[in-house]
């Protein structure tokens, strides 16, 4: 079954000729779209900002999880603590001290690792690759792995279950935009793969479907001398992005997007310049995201739109609401402290709604619905 969607360009009332720029005198705009930020929208002008809820009752709520109190260890990815998910993704918080004593395989979908805190190097069939923080590894489904820290590591996983992790199409910006796949890093045959190979049986332990099969070698698996193809892991670090912007424009997080799924998207916010125009809002705006579900972890830096936000932090509004700046980033909005973003953050939006594990519930900032309900509340006492 295919269509069109019904896509009539109008307007009503009073509005903005330009989305995000010049909005009506005391108006405050909310984006109400489909499909993400890749799909039609309408922006709405409103008299008072869309998030001016005093209370809230029920399970569909703004929610945060503090997942640097995640803080048991782990022997290796497999028992990584599980944030949230569905059927086409799951986010685990994983922490590794030691050099890992056996092998991994991921054969429900690819691996994303995200390395928040820590370094080391990364040992795989195709070959040895150092890593640090702010790297992203793309491990392909059935990747054998295994990593030695040469400081302790923090590390988000985004599984794509039973998928593959792809490059978003740059359209007219070209394929050197954001990131030219130049800076895409791959394994080496190098020394330290040759010195790797202690010989000793070992074990793979191998995810699929859910469950857990441990394999043992008599010999180290990872022997591989060479190979050629075009199917490997690749290392990205946030550093190498360089993100599209406008100084008249407020682009959407789409223009950020590092990496697809089949059902998700992963996007990468790093530090740039705040747009100059005197009309338009240097804070990202309302938005009711009514397909997504979105989840955004907060690297390093402040994050611009959000009081209280500190790295570590993991955020999750799923859809049903408008979300977008706090009051205090609000009350900047056309008139920013600072001349740019400071915050490292990864983001993933997803098209089905994710479950939130009791990991994450036994974390959650329990106040955070009132990021914007406390002083919407103080406000109406105040008038």
């Amino acid at each position: 079954m295919s269509g069109n969607w019904i896509a009539l360009p109008k307007s009503e009332g009073r509005a903005a000729r330009q989305a995000h720029a010049d909005m009506p005198e005391g108006t405050y705009e909310r984006e109400f779209g489909r499909e993400g930020f890749f799909g039609p929208a309408t922006q709405i002008y409103h008299r008072r900002p869309p998030t001016g809820w005093v209370e809230w009752e029920g399970p569909l709520r703004p929610r945060a999880f503090d997942l640097n109190k995640i803080d048991a260890v782990q022997a290796g990815p497999l028992e990584a603590r599980p944030v949230v998910g569905n059927a086409s993704v799951q986010l685990r918080f994983w922490r590794q001290a030691e050099a890992m004593d056996h092998l991994v395989r991921n054969a429900d979908g690819d691996e994303l690792i995200f390395v928040h805190e820590g370094a080391g190097d990364l040992y795989t069939d195709f070959g040895h690759m150092s890593f640090r923080d702010g790297d992203y590894i793309v491990l392909p489904k059935t990747t054998t792995w295994r990593i030695e820290p040469s400081a302790p590591v923090t590390a988000l996983l985004i599984e794509a279950t039973n998928d593959s992790y792809r490059l978003p199409d740059r359209g007219p910006l070209g394929n050197h935009a954001v990131y030219d796949p130049g800076v895409l890093e791959t394994p080496k045959i190098d020394e330290a793969h040759e010195a790797s190979q202690a010989e000793r049986p070992w074990r793979i332990r191998i995810k699929a479907r859910g469950s857990i099969s441990t394999v043992t070698y008599p010999y180290y698996p990872l022997d591989a001398v060479g190979w050629q193809g075009n199917v490997m892991p690749v290392k990205l670090n946030w550093r190498d992005i360089r993100p599209v912007m406008s100084h008249r424009y407020h682009v959407p997080p789409s223009a950020h997007c590092t990496f697809l799924g089949g059902r998700f998207v992963v996007c990468t916010f790093v530090p740039r310049p705040f747009e100059t125009d005197p009309g338009v809002m240097k804070v990202p705006y309302f938005h009711s995201n009514n397909d997504y579900d979105e989840v955004l972890f907060l690297h390093a830096g402040n994050f611009f739109s959000r009081d209280n936000a500190y790295p570590g932090i993991l955020s999750f509004h799923p859809a049903g609401f408008p979300h977008g700046p706090q009051p205090k980033a609000l009350a900047n909005a056309y008139n920013p402290k600072n001349p740019g973003t400071e915050e490292v953050a990864v983001m993933v939006d997803t098209r089905d709604p994710l479950e939130v594990s009791g990991e994450a519930e036994a974390v959650e900032v329990a106040d955070y619905v009132d990021a914007w309900g406390a002083a919407n509340k103080r406000a109406q006492a105040a008038e």
